[in-house]
């Protein structure tokens, strides 16, 4: 646990109940695969849940799910005492439908041995973050090793280049998030592609999604303004407030 040796899911919760858990649990097995931990009690993850929502009125919230390797030494070195969970749920704010990002100078690394994995190895991202709030804004976006455009710190990224929605490539060492994927199965129409992380500055639209942004329309990156939400962003915004309704477990 001291050394950030764990993965994490956050889970929004819309109107009392956790939307898209199962995406999200599977996710978590994924991480803790990929870390080398073992698997996770989904079972008791779930129970969890419902546990930590019961007796509450939440109409917005998060839902945290932590699983560690569990106790150990001081070091480095896992223990032997099996694998520690932690679900906490919380009411929080509804993100606002338009934001603002700036990029950051320290890239992913895609081919790092956690890559890909939402780990608790969070540092780097929380210094991002500071990063950007110090500069009026609310995400942190940056390349990978190559100079191609990868994610925000807890986000995915989407950008409309003469008249096409785009988002990176897996293979950019981005995240695989819950949101970027249902937007990919309900607009048809967006093409996975990786760009120079320097397309941001002729981009038309910029889109920032995520468990609990949805779809978030980008008004400014770094000094640059931008219309928020342009045509493509409001069609997407449209599409997801259509469909994200239809089932709470997508």
């Amino acid at each position: 646990m001291i050394v950030g040796d764990g993965v994490f899911e956050t889970i929004k919760i819309e109107d009392g109940a956790p939307f898209a858990l199962t995406r999200h649990l599977d996710r978590l097995v994924t991480s803790a695969h990929g870390l080398g931990i073992g698997k996770p009690d989904v079972g008791a993850i779930r129970e969890g849940v419902d546990a930590t929502i019961e007796g509450q009125e939440i109409a917005f919230g998060r839902i945290r799910v932590t699983v560690t390797s569990g106790l150990g030494t001081l070091g480095s070195p896992r223990g032997t005492h099996g694998l520690t969970s932690v679900v906490i749920t919380e009411p929080c704010d509804r993100p606002p439908g338009v934001s603002t990002i700036v990029t950051v100078p320290w890239p992913r690394n895609e081919r790092g041995a956690i890559a890909g994995l939402k780990t608790t190895s969070y540092a780097e991202n929380a210094l991002m973050v500071e990063h950007a709030l110090a500069r009026d804004a609310s995400e942190a976006v940056m390349s990978n090793t190559v100079g191609m455009l990868c994610e925000g710190t807890g986000s995915n990224i989407l950008y409309v280049l003469d008249g096409q929605l785009i988002t990176p490539t897996l293979g950019s060492g981005c995240l695989a998030g819950v949101t970027r994927a249902l937007v990919l199965q309900w607009c048809a129409d967006v093409i996975e592609r990786d760009d120079s992380i320097d397309v941001l500055k002729r981009a038309d639209e910029v889109i920032l999604v995520g468990t609990t942004r949805d779809v978030q329309a980008i008004s400014r990156v770094d000094g640059r303004e931008l219309p928020a939400p342009g045509p493509i962003t409001a069609k997407v915004q449209e599409i997801w407030a259509r469909e994200s309704v239809k089932d709470i477990d997508p």
